[in-house]
Parts: structure tokens; sequence; C-alpha cells
């Protein structure tokens, strides 16, 4: 590369701030959601009843809460339904199966996620951190640096808000369910490893505890903090595991990966690896093609190699991704002539790989390009 990218600091911490966002149901076990009714003198057998209207219901109107009682319906709700987040906008794409909605927390933070509905499938995309710490230099959200972490229920109210939609028939095609989570929106999920963790428990805790997903259904993203990747092997749920590599060499993966500076490629690949072999989930690795920055066809090979070093038992496969340009960006993507090239090199070393259908890239929806603006 011609001259070196100028980053901003890796942040792993979020900012001091003051104020929390209100506690929620989602942010609390069934046994805490009692003791929580308790603790404000409400009776504690209630909590199960509120769980059933926001995961399995899906009603967000207190006024069709009508198995609680009137006079106390307003308190109860108060105390484990607090509201979390207001949509400001909403952009749609693909016929209206593509939904970006930019979200406003408590205190004034912005947000984005987007619900994709497919064939068969709906995934909603949803957000963990008001912007990201990790400073890639290609991502418009990384180079919004990081306001904040987002809470457990903050979290869960992203795919919850999809789901109501979904219900309701507000999405084109009809209604529908949610089938799949993905953490590939703002931020990094692993350096809000605890409420993320929390998240994927509440959306796989059966109704009415949580939403009664499939962990399979599930997908982890994270640019490689390796201490988190191993912390997440031992948490004994199968969520799909997707490592952000974009290079397969240290010297570029520095500059377009700074975490790469803590951790180097070999110990990120590897606790990927280390993934796989405990909880028998294929791994994904995910590789934003850049033209003549990372799309090279020896490094196509340089990856394969790297992969194949593991062994070839079907642990992991590649989904490269057409790089989704920003405003103002230098970075651009692949000529599809090297996208396909690069496609070949991989198979050809037995390793699967996939382009990924960009979906909402006209709506600054797609990997990347979520800056959360409310303009």
């Amino acid at each position: 590369m011609s001259e070196p990218v100028k980053t901003l600091p890796l942040v792993f911490e979020e900012p001091p701030r003051r104020g929390k966002p209100p506690r929620h149901l989602a942010d609390l076990t069934a046994v805490e959601r009692k003791a929580r009714l308790e603790e404000l003198g409400l009776p504690g057998f209630r909590a199960k009843q509120l769980s059933t209207h926001y995961f399995s219901r899906l009603v967000d109107d207190p006024a069709q809460m009508t198995d609680l009682p009137a006079g106390q319906r307003q308190e109860l709700v108060d105390g484990l339904l607090p509201h979390l987040m207001t949509p400001l906008r909403t952009l749609e794409a693909d016929k209206g199966t593509t939904v970006k909605t930019l979200w406003k927390l408590f205190d004034g933070a912005l947000v984005e996620s987007v619900l994709m509905r497919y064939p068969g499938r709906v995934t909603m995309c949803v957000s963990s951190q008001a912007g990201c710490g990790m400073a890639c230099p290609f991502c418009a959200t990384g180079q919004g640096g990081l306001q904040r972490n987002m809470s457990t229920a903050e979290i869960v109210e992203q795919v919850v808000a999809g789901a109501r939609a979904l219900a309701r028939g507000e999405v084109a095609g009809g209604p529908g369910r949610v089938s799949n989570v993905v953490f590939m929106g703002m931020g990094e999920p692993m350096a809000n490893y605890k409420a993320v963790i929390g998240a994927v428990r509440r959306l796989t805790d059966p109704t009415p505890d949580g939403l009664g997903m499939s962990a399979r259904g599930i997908t982890v993203s994270t640019v490689g903090l390796v201490p988190r990747i191993n912390q997440l092997t031992e948490e004994g749920i199968p969520v799909t595991l997707a490592l952000s590599l974009h290079a397969p060499d240290d010297e570029l993966r520095d500059e377009l990966v700074p975490v790469n500076t803590r951790w180097k490629v070999a110990e990120a690949v590897e606790a990927a690896w280390n993934y796989a072999r405990v909880t028998k989930r294929r791994v994904s690795i995910e590789y934003a093609m850049m033209r003549g920055i990372n799309d090279q066809a020896w490094r196509a090979d340089l990856l394969g190699d790297l992969l194949n070093s593991y062994g070839d038992w079907g642990w992991v496969h590649v989904n490269l991704i057409p790089l989704n340009p920003t405003p103002g960006s230098k970075w651009t993507a692949s000529d599809p002539a090297d996208e396909r090239e690069f496609v070949r090199r991989l198979e050809a070393k037995g390793v699967p790989t996939t382009v990924r259908d960009t979906r909402g890239s006209e709506i600054d929806g797609a990997c990347g390009q979520l800056a959360a603006v409310d303009d």
C-alpha cells in the first residue's frame, strides 16, 4: 500500500457515562424478574405474565395486557417493561424485504438494525454498541468511534421489534417470524461480551422466558478478540462464530484491522479453529474484498493454506463480502474478475467459499455502512 492508513486508537472500554438504560425484563432471568417486582412491592407472579406479553404475544401496548389488574397495570409495566428505544426513521430496499431502522436510545445515542427477509428465513442484523472502538479504516461504524455499550435489553429489543413487525404483517411478504440473528450491526460484540451473551441467552431461552430461538440461528461476529473467543468456546451455547479476518497476513491486517496489533492472524484463526473443535460448529471467516488491497490471487492461496493447516474436516467456510464503499472513501469493491479468481483459488484448495448477497447497500444498510446519522 502506498501510504499508511491513519487510524483511530483502539478502544476496548466504553467511555465513562452518566446514567444507564432502565432495567427491563430482557436484562433479567425469570427468577430475577420475579424478585424485581417484589422489590417494587408488586406481586412476583406477575413477572411471567409480563414476559408472556413481551416474548410470546409481542405486545407493546399495556391496554392489551388485559390479564393484569387495571389498577396495577401501569406500575407493573413501568417496573419490568420500561421504554428503551424510539424508532426515528425506517428505510426500505429490495421491494420492502430489507428494512433498516435508526433507533434513538434513552440518552440520545443512535444505533441501527436491519431486517432482511429471504425466501424461507428472516435475518435480523443487530447492533451491540453505539459506535465501535475497533477503528477499522474501511468501515463507517469504526470511523465514528465508540460512544457506549448497549444493554442486553437494548440488543434484544431490536429483535423483538422486528418480530413484532413481522407478526403484524408490516413487512413485505406477509406475517412471519425472525429465524436468524446476526451480531454484525454496529459495534464489536466481543467488546461488550456480558451484554451480548445475556442477549443470546434471552433470544434462546424457551418462551415465555425468552424468544425461544435456536442457538444455531445466531451468529456472533468478532474482529478477533482472542480471550473473548476462548470464553465463548466455554459458554456451551452453540452459536455460529464469524471471524472478520479481511487479510491472511499480519502486515496488511495490522492496517485493515488494528486489533491485529494485539492478537495476530495465527492467534485469531487458532482461537476460531478451537471454537469449531469444541462446539462442532462450523466457523465463518468474513473477508471484505477491497480492490487492489487484499484481493490478490496470492492472498487467496495464503488464506487457503492458512485454513487448511488446521485440517480439512469441514471446520470453516469463507464468506467473501463485496466491499460497500462509504462516502469519500478510497476503499472500493474488487473487480468481479478478481473476485471470481479469489473464489476459484480457495475452492481449488478445498475451502468452501460463498460471496455474500449485499442486501441494503442503497440504503446504507449493508456491511460496514451503518453509521447511525440522524439527518
